[in-house]
């Protein structure tokens, strides 16, 4: 019960998170792209790699990887702005946003591993 009622502690902070860290990029970029919750699913994909290359024990892995991380990072926001963008007639975008967080996280997610596994 314990470990649940962290996983729900560690989610909650995690959505603080990306609240501000998607507030303060988006404040500074502006414009019509998703800049901040891109910022926010990159470094989430590098967060979670390292964890994955550093072997962090399970219980550990679960607190951070689900509960923080599962709060941090957003599939269903890069969707709905990915949406928004189609909808506004932005084809150019909505193509960027859909290519540069697929091939950049997955990228982000092997930096992460290769750094948790030098560190771990």
């Amino acid at each position: 019960m314990l470990t649940w009622a962290g996983v729900a502690l560690f989610g909650a902070l995690g959505a603080v998170a990306r609240f501000r860290v998607d507030a303060a990029v988006s404040g500074r970029v502006g414009g019509d792209f998703p800049a901040g919750i891109l910022v926010v699913n990159l470094t989430g994909a590098f967060a979670l790699g390292v964890l994955l290359g550093a072997a962090v024990p399970d219980r550990a892995a679960f607190l951070l990887g689900t509960g923080f991380m599962g709060g941090y990072t957003t599939f269903s926001t890069w969707m709905v702005e990915t949406e928004r963008l189609g909808e506004n007639g932005e084809l150019a975008l909505l193509l960027a946003n859909l290519g540069v967080s697929m091939v950049l996280g997955l990228g982000m997610a092997a930096l992460g591993w290769y750094a948790g596994e030098a560190i771990g």
